[in-house]
């Protein structure tokens, strides 16, 4: 479900092909604004990067697809990259306490994370230096969760960039 959906504290943006009784288990779990996407993209949580902040999202949404995604959310949408790559939620893993993004990122990338997301970025990389971050990744502002290949040092840089170390 993570490549599929994305979620803050405030909503959840879904694609077209959910199916009724996900949304009622959904809605019966949490009290989110769930928004169905009516595009033909479905891998919403590869396209946009968010946290309670803000969200970078794919440059190539349409405005109007932005637009939706920040009311549904309640943040502050901007068009960003990651390496120079479109996906955004794929390369990085955010929270209201930190990123953590492929290590690849640019300053002008590492800026715009900073002043959209509100939070401080760490590099790093999952599962023995795979750098597709959410494929292996999955945090909140208490803990994170790795792959079960994820080595000493890629912990060690997890907890430090998401600050989930005690």
């Amino acid at each position: 479900m993570g490549s599929l959906a994305c979620a803050n504290s405030h909503g959840m943006i879904l694609p077209h092909f959910v199916r009724d009784e996900e949304v009622d288990v959904i809605k019966s779990s949490v009290d989110l604004d769930l928004t169905i996407m009516p595009t033909k993209r479905t891998a919403y949580g590869n396209l946009i990067l968010a946290n309670d902040f803000g969200a970078v999202v794919d440059p190539r949404l349409r405005k109007s697809d932005m637009k939706r995604i920040g009311d549904t959310l309640d943040v502050e949408v901007v068009p960003g990259q990651i390496t120079r790559l479109p996906y955004v939620g794929s390369l990085a893993m955010a929270t209201n306490k930190g990123i953590l993004v492929h290590p690849l990122i640019t300053d002008d990338e590492q800026k715009v994370l900073e002043e959209v997301l509100k939070v401080k970025v760490g590099v790093g990389t999952i599962n023995c230096g795979i750098p597709y971050i959410a494929t292996g990744l999955r945090a909140n502002s208490r803990a994170a969760v790795a792959g079960s290949l994820t080595t000493g040092p890629e912990l060690f840089m997890i907890g430090q960039a998401l600050d989930v170390v005690d």
